[in-house]
């Protein structure tokens, strides 16, 4: 056993090292210059669309079976999760306040990834024998880059299926786990026992049940925390300036050593933001465009503009509230690291602070395994067809308990690696079918900007 978590340990140092999270924000930089900045620029014609996105669509001729609100909420539901309140208290115990910054440039290029890999999911989903449209990286690539690339979608469906039982259940479920545990001294069987039976009422219901619960879920467990965290830097509102001095002064230089911090370069700043950052929004993972291909929509630019915004709220909104809440409370310098490090800052602004982080904890753990069971499940069909998706809804279920009660360590460095080798065939197709994004989205626009004209005679 050992031999194998030595392996796994060095393919993990290699797949999240140095050429990893260059590729990821080279590609996404190269999308944002290669659509002009678009993304930044329309962020509120991307809200516009997901408002008026939130009603399911009554038109007959229009593809997709929920409604472009809901697969944002679908995509959030496993993208808003334990990275937003352990990985980011990770990064920076360790990378320092820097982290949060570098965090920030993640989220910014992220976004022009996020709305390619929606675009071109919508572009070439197809539908299935259910009458069920489907899509993602593995679509994308077969039918974007033709049959000499078919191995490349078969790789992504391989890691997507596997990466989803790890990091998509068995670590969540004992991040749940540990938290009623540690807060309300919920025994784990109990905990694994409750949240399979929940999971399993969900699951077997399909996307549409699943976009349901993550349509009404999602916003709520959002602005729980948000308004949470808010309050939090109420608190220390007069040491926010100075807190966003620090975030920006330790992007670029090194941060000493004091109190339990042991000292971190830039180098670890860069590194920690970045690997944590992916790992919360999921950028060019591959993983979102599979809910969006079921979105209610003819247009892949339109769902790409909503699809971006799931980066913009995961990071920009949801990260930044716990990261400035650690460097404000002077948490970050406590020795505390992990979900420990969030409640440590939360319990210092307000008595309840840690009760507010657990359930919160509890409640991204919980969403993220619904979305991430409808990935993974999406990469089990791909592999080996429709009659394989009860078997696997049943497995994925069963499974929970016994994330709720295991020792993870080694799942969790699995986990780890298997999502960082699901991004290699994503980032290949999105760099190859580049040219694609880039058309629809000129056309798009071109067509917007005629229509407005015309109005205007």
């Amino acid at each position: 056993m050992e031999v194998i978590v030595s392996l796994v340990n060095q393919v993990n140092s290699l797949v999240w090292g140095v050429p990893m999270l260059v590729m990821i924000l080279g590609v996404g930089l190269f999308l944002s210059v290669g659509l002009k900045l678009m993304p930044v620029l329309k962020l509120g014609t991307g809200f516009k669309l997901l408002w008026s996105g939130r009603i399911p669509e009554k038109d007959a001729d229009v593809k997709g079976q929920i409604s472009p609100f809901n697969a944002l909420m679908t995509s959030l539901s496993a993208t808003i999760g334990t990275g937003n309140i352990a990985g980011v208290a990770t990064a920076i115990a360790v990378g320092g306040p820097g982290a949060l910054f570098w965090m920030w440039c993640t989220a910014l290029v992220g976004m022009a990834t996020k709305f390619s890999e929606a675009a071109l999911a919508v572009k070439y989903r197809e539908e299935d024998e259910h009458g069920n449209h489907i899509g993602g990286p593995m679509y994308y690539i077969k039918n974007g880059l033709g049959s000499k690339w078919a191995w490349l979608g078969t790789l992504f469906a391989f890691f997507g299926a596997f990466a989803g039982f790890g990091i998509g259940n068995t670590v969540q479920a004992n991040s749940v786990a540990d938290a009623l545990s540690s807060n309300f001294h919920v025994e784990p069987w109990i905990t694994g026992v409750v949240m399979m039976l929940l999971v399993g009422a969900v699951l077997m219901g399909g996307i549409k049940r699943i976009a349901d619960v993550a349509g009404k879920l999602v916003p709520l467990m959002t602005i729980f925390y948000v308004v949470s965290g808010l309050a939090v830097l109420v608190v220390y509102i007069d040491d926010i300036p100075a807190a966003f001095v620090l975030v920006v002064k330790s992007a670029f230089t090194p941060v000493a050593a004091q109190g339990g911090f042991a000292g971190a370069a830039v180098w670890a700043a860069i590194r920690y933001g970045v690997a944590r950052g992916v790992f919360s929004n999921e950028a060019g993972l591959g993983s979102a465009p599979i809910a969006h291909a079921a979105a209610q929509t003819n247009n892949p630019v339109t769902q790409g503009l909503v699809a971006m915004l799931g980066t913009f709220i995961d990071t920009i909104v949801v990260c930044s509230i716990t990261g400035l809440a650690i460097v404000v409370s002077g948490a970050w310098s406590s020795g505390e690291n992990g979900a420990a490090l969030t409640s440590y800052a939360f319990s210092h602004a307000f008595p309840i602070g840690n009760y507010v982080v657990a359930v919160a904890l509890a409640i991204f753990a919980f969403t993220t395994i619904l979305g991430w069971s409808f990935y993974s499940e999406k990469c089990v069909q791909f592999l080996f067809g429709v009659n394989a998706i009860k078997p696997f809804r049943l497995l994925f279920t069963l499974v929970v308990p016994i994330g709720a009660i295991a020792k993870l360590e080694f799942i969790w460095l699995l986990a780890d690696t298997l999502n960082a080798m699901m991004a290699l065939p994503n980032l290949i197709a999105l760099l190859l079918l580049s040219p694609v994004v880039f058309r629809l989205t000129r056309e798009y626009f071109k067509k917007q900007k005629a229509l407005a004209a015309q109005k205007s005679m």
